[in-house]
């Protein structure tokens, strides 16, 4: 199994290119069961979640051909073509591995009219229900049952009728799954209290490309015409908001400055505004965005909520970046329960954080030491790694096959900007 290795305190310095964007390659892929037509995407990330999902694809019927295999170029262009669905069954030994892999149920339902999909795996980062999933498809006009770990589904002769439903809570997979499955119905469907995530509307964006009908794309209430058929498109991935805010607390926290080449800014509002509150210096430009710190930080009170606001995958890279601010930061999760796991293993390094139910106090250090510690989810995974170049001595991050999941070669890019940071196998 693979370790980092991070030798801490060098300043970060240089341009870094973010990659496409993992939530949003995720919700895209899936689209090539809407059509019998190519649909090729470009800038598609190398991660786990990307090639698992690809494997996901390939059993349910759909052919792929990549450009840029090789291992030293960053993105791919990836064209899919389901010609004909062989199978509506997204078995367990290959949904077990990802969350996303749910998001297959919509498109099938849309295109065959049936589907069998295993309940998902991914991170263990609590409860996540599908269940807004199921309530959104029944109220298009599916039928759904959840027995024996599987989702059994099935629409009406001659397609999904349309319908109504408002979220409870906003749902950014439910919402992804609901849209891809309206594109094909045979009436009007509407979503209230839509999710309005950029990948969202990467996915409507594509879809609208393949001849869907959808208004109200970027808000929370979407109107989604179906229509009999969608054609193939070539499309661009967006780029990563997460793995660009990671790599700007990267640079705030070892006071170094980074240019993010690709990065959207106007994706990014809120996790920008809270570098800025942190004393950070955000310069956006033609070409990306320029973060710049001189290490001194400031606390701040932050709490995760759907987009536009600050995003709960974000928490545990600002609550690492807080860890060397000159005071008390607090800290509330309001998306996920059990997303705090990274906080003993910062801890180990000496960070001073305590935790109450959803909220945490980061009370800033003087100094991190480096320290052995074992990665317990995605995000948390990155908040060890930042930690880890901004600590002193070595530390190892064990469980890297987290990272792997939505990291593009993360110890390249950093290595590039100046982190003395190795991949170690351990055989």
């Amino acid at each position: 199994m693979d370790r980092i290795h991070i030798r801490g305190g060098n300043t970060l310095n240089g341009r870094l290119p973010i990659s496409g964007a993992k939530n949003a390659a995720l919700t895209l892929l899936p689209c090539a069961l809407l059509t019998d037509e190519p649909v090729t995407l470009r800038n598609l990330p190398r991660l786990a979640d990307v090639d698992s999902f690809g494997h996901l694809l390939n059993q349910l019927g759909v052919s792929t051909m990549i450009e840029g295999a090789r291992p030293e170029d960053f993105g791919r262009v990836l064209t899919m073509r389901a010609g004909r669905v062989t199978s509506t069954e997204a078995p367990y030994d290959i949904v077990r591995k990802m969350r996303a892999s749910i998001l297959v149920l919509g498109p099938l339902l849309a295109r065959v009219g049936e589907a069998r999909v295993s309940l998902p795996g991914g991170c263990a980062i609590g409860n996540r229900p599908i269940d807004l999933h199921l309530k959104a498809l029944e109220a298009f006009g599916a039928t759904l049952e959840t027995t024996a770990g599987y989702v059994r589904a099935s629409v009406p002769d001659g397609g999904l009728p349309g319908g109504i439903y408002t979220f409870p809570v906003v749902s950014v997979g439910a919402t992804e799954n609901a849209v891809m499955a309206a594109s094909l119905a045979k009436g009007t469907c509407i979503l209230e209290n839509a999710a309005r995530e950029p990948e969202i509307v990467d996915l409507c964006n594509l879809l609208v490309a393949m001849g869907a009908d959808i208004e109200g794309i970027g808000t929370d209430k979407l109107v989604i015409h179906g229509r009999d058929r969608l054609h193939g498109a070539t499309y661009s991935v967006m780029p990563d908001r997460i793995e660009a805010g990671s790599y700007a607390c990267a640079a705030a926290i070892t006071g170094g400055s980074i240019d993010l080449i690709g990065a959207n800014a106007d994706d990014m509002h809120a996790i920008l505004a809270a570098l800025r509150d942190a004393g950070v210096q955000v310069d956006p430009h033609k070409n990306g965005i320029r973060i710049s710190s001189d290490g001194k930080l400031k606390p701040l009170t932050l709490s995760t909520a759907p987009f536009p606001a600050f995003p709960t995958d974000m928490q545990a890279q600002f609550m690492a970046m807080l860890t060397k601010a000159d005071g008390a930061s607090v800290l509330t999760e309001t998306i996920f329960e059990n997303r705090y796991m990274h906080v003993p293993e910062l801890a180990r390094m000496g960070a001073d954080i305590a935790v109450n139910g959803r909220t945490a106090v980061v009370r800033g250090v003087d100094r991190l030491v480096g320290a052995p510690v074992m990665a317990t989810d995605l995000r948390a995974s990155m908040s060890l790694i930042l930690a880890g170049l901004a600590a002193e001595g070595e530390t190892q991050v064990q469980r890297v096959y987290h990272l792997d999941r939505g990291y593009e070669r993360l110890e390249e890019k950093l290595s590039a900007v100046g982190a003395d940071i190795e991949r170690v196998s351990d055989g």
